[in-house]
């Protein structure tokens, strides 16, 4: 089948973790005889600001780490109705402008044989609401939502006619041990700083513990405050800001643990869902400690998987006893990537769409070796 992504963009993962999964998806989708093409708007929010950033240097360097994946740019002129003529699926990102979530909607409603998906992955349809409900999604098929709690807020708001949830996942492709790689320090974390909404969890359960037991720290991310980056200054941690994400696996190789830190809309309006860096240290084998957060629907085995702190204190504490107890942190490890490897790789997550996709194939798709079954709508 082809397959047809809208995104915010493929190309640059500045400030988007989406980008981590989307790709994923795609090369498991290509590895398995499908096409798969991103289109991104020229005008991108995270392309535009990783050049700002970086430079051109990144944008050169995503075809030579991902050289399968093909991205495409569209502008105002850019004809639509031709890019999807020829597709069977369309995944449309939440993130994508509302005049064309409703355009792509009424090409689906005047004929148009692919089969058409809303996919949300952030936390506007609670912290953003009307901006939500004043889009069309009367035409499309279904929506997958990246959490269950978010596909109980669509279900009970009434928008879409169905909604799966779909979680992300990691690229294990890309995301693995690397026992080869020799350990440079000792706590890591990638994460952004973003829009205020996790920073008192950031100096609690990150610089204060990394302070306090004066470890060999490393910070990579974006959208650091100044004020943020004396603290990081004062507890002694190293900020070396943007990184590729194919890069994270050997960042995450040479140290020895890392943490989890949920964004607050997380926690409080959206329990269960994580962020994708979650699977992604998971997959590459190293002990993980999050701050807390309800894994509401049982993605892992907390305690086994990775271990939760309540408080700073806690951090501290268990920080301590990962980096103290090689045989307690490799068991951690081992549990961590079992589950990973068990359940959430993009290869699961093609297969989830995959099966949702079959019951919303056109009849007409039927004559080119597509099981069709018809939506109870």
């Amino acid at each position: 089948m082809r397959f047809l992504f809208y995104t915010q963009s493929l190309v640059s993962d500045w400030n988007h973790g989406n980008a981590h999964f989307l790709r994923g998806v795609m090369r498991e989708l290509l590895s398995r005889g499908h096409e798969a093409t991103a289109l991104e708007p020229s005008n991108s929010w995270s392309r535009l600001n990783l050049i700002a950033d970086q430079g051109v240097g990144p944008i050169a360097a995503f075809g030579k780490h991902f050289p399968e994946l093909r991205a495409e740019s569209y502008d105002a002129n850019f004809d639509h109705e031709a890019a999807i003529g020829e597709a069977d699926v369309v995944v449309v990102h939440e993130w994508t402008e509302p005049a064309l979530i409703a355009r792509l909607g009424r090409i689906r409603r005047d004929g148009g044989r692919f089969t058409l998906a809303f996919h949300d992955t952030h936390h506007r349809a609670v912290t953003q609401r009307r901006e939500i409900a004043r889009l069309d999604f009367t035409d499309y098929d279904f929506v997958l939502a990246f959490g269950e709690p978010l596909r109980e807020r669509y279900l009970s708001a009434g928008w879409g006619r169905h909604v799966f949830t779909w979680h992300e996942a990691a690229d294990t492709s890309l995301f693995r041990p690397m026992p080869e790689v020799e350990k440079t320090g000792d706590l890591v974390w990638i994460g952004n700083w973003g829009d205020d909404e996790r920073s008192a969890e950031i100096a609690s359960f990150l610089v204060e513990p990394a302070r306090r037991l004066k470890l060999r720290t490393r910070v990579r991310g974006v959208r650091y405050p100044g004020a943020a980056l004396k603290a990081l200054r004062a507890a002694g941690i190293a900020y070396g800001g943007w990184v590729a994400n194919a890069e994270v696996p050997r960042i995450f190789a040479e140290h020895r643990a890392t943490v989890h830190i949920p964004r607050r809309p997380y926690v409080e309006a959206l329990p269960g869902i994580p962020t994708i860096r979650v699977f992604e240290a998971l997959a590459c084998g190293i002990p993980l400690i999050s701050a807390p957060w309800n894994d509401a629907e049982g993605l892992f085995r907390a305690g086994r998987d990775f271990l939760f702190a309540q408080s700073g204190e806690e951090m501290t504490r268990l920080l301590c006893q990962v980096l103290s107890e090689p045989a307690f942190a490799e068991e951690l490890t081992a549990s961590g990537l079992e589950t990973i490897r068990k359940r959430h790789t993009c290869a699961h997550r093609v297969d989830e769409l995959l099966h949702i996709v079959a019951s919303y194939r056109p009849k007409s798709a039927a004559s080119d070796g597509v099981t069709t079954k018809e939506a109870a709508l």
